[in-house]
């Protein structure tokens, strides 16, 4: 009298025959096989490590500046115009002038058929598309040379300026907007009764203020700075609102249980629980308000690095245009940057950014 396999031995032993395993009308065993598991790509995230973060950090950079480079110096990669070199006997052709592919060739056919001299000249990029080596020699030369039009300023003058606007703006919407938001955040009341204009205010493009603010602050620095400010104030109280939410209900729980109230509950256990994302909210913010930088700045008297770049573009000095551009972007970064290292120093026990 036959016992039958139980489950744990056919567990254990999977490859052992059973009268389930064979295949109807079979006679042979079948063994099972792991199911074969793809490598997923989106999974849970884990921290990656020094070198391959510094790898991923280096291509960032590198992939565009190559793509930028091939545009520019691979003559078969777009190149939709010809540099004339020399102009042959066209009249209104001259050395250095940039014209349609189409034009060029229709201009050496008329030579041909003429009998008379040929243009030459090389594949080109639009004016507007300098080569990554010219935007760095202008990077180079707007720093440390004195300009060459009477009526231009120097760069290093225009960032400065520019740094001051930002810094001004931000200031006074961080010494409102933090207190405020850190108060929504703490008392529903306060919040129900500011945030819903605040929600509304914020849907309007700060620029729309601007001949507002010429004829109330008129037209030097003053409307420049109220556009820095009415562009991050607004997102700086909702933002921190929404950060002084997130802290742990169970400390102010304890808080008011040990007898804190009102600013002591503020001072004394709100603003520490939240201070390390605060501190990462602020520079998130501060980036917003370099992006209201152009657009204040045409706003009233040009001035600034909005000054240098309109300035340039008019005389079609386009390296110029990029190495001013690439200088905010520099300089926001290096501040980013900073700004997370003295971040580390300041909240150690922070591990959100390790």
């Amino acid at each position: 009298m036959g016992v039958a396999p139980s489950a744990s031995a056919a567990v254990g032993n999977p490859a052992t025959p059973t009268s389930n395993s064979s295949p109807q009308g079979g006679g042979g065993a079948c063994a099972s096989s792991p199911i074969p598991r793809r490598r997923s790509w989106v999974g849970v995230a884990r921290p990656l490590s020094p070198r391959r973060r510094t790898s991923l950090a280096i291509l960032s950079f590198l992939i565009p500046l190559l793509a930028w480079a091939a545009v520019s110096y691979v003559p078969f990669l777009w190149h939709p115009l010809v540099e004339v070199t020399e102009p042959g006997d066209i009249a209104w052709m001259e050395p250095g002038m940039r014209v349609p592919k189409s034009a060029f060739a229709e201009e050496v056919a008329s030579a041909k058929a003429a009998g008379t001299a040929e243009p030459a000249g090389r594949p080109a990029n639009p004016v507007y598309l300098p080569a990554p080596h010219e935007v760095a020699e202008a990077f180079w030369t707007s720093l440390t040379a004195q300009p060459t039009q009477r009526d231009a300023i120097r760069l290093p003058l225009s960032l400065w300026h520019s740094i001051q606007i930002i810094a001004f703006g931000f200031l006074l919407s961080s010494l409102i907007g933090v207190p405020l938001g850190i108060l929504c955040g703490a008392q529903p009341t306060l919040a129900r009764l500011t945030e819903p204009v605040i929600e509304f205010v914020r849907y309007m493009p700060a620029p729309a203020f601007g001949a507002l603010m010429v004829a109330i602050l008129g037209i030097y620095d003053g409307p420049k700075i109220a556009i820095i400010v009415i562009g991050t104030f607004f997102q700086q109280v909702l933002v921190i609102a929404n950060t002084t939410r997130r802290i742990d209900p169970l400390l102010i729980e304890a808080a008011l249980t040990l007898g804190a109230r009102n600013l002591r509950l503020i001072r004394r256990v709100i603003v520490p629980a939240m201070l390390p994302q605060l501190y990462r909210d602020q520079r998130i913010l501060l980036g917003w308000a370099w992006t209201y930088l152009i657009v204040a700045e045409l706003i009233g008297t040009s001035s600034g690095i909005t000054f240098f770049i309109t300035q340039q573009a008019r005389y079609q000095h386009f390296d110029n245009v990029y190495a001013a551009i690439l200088i905010i972007g520099l300089v926001g970064s290096i501040t980013d940057l900073a700004l997370a290292w003295l971040g580390r120093r300041l909240f150690p026990y922070d591990r959100s950014e390790a």
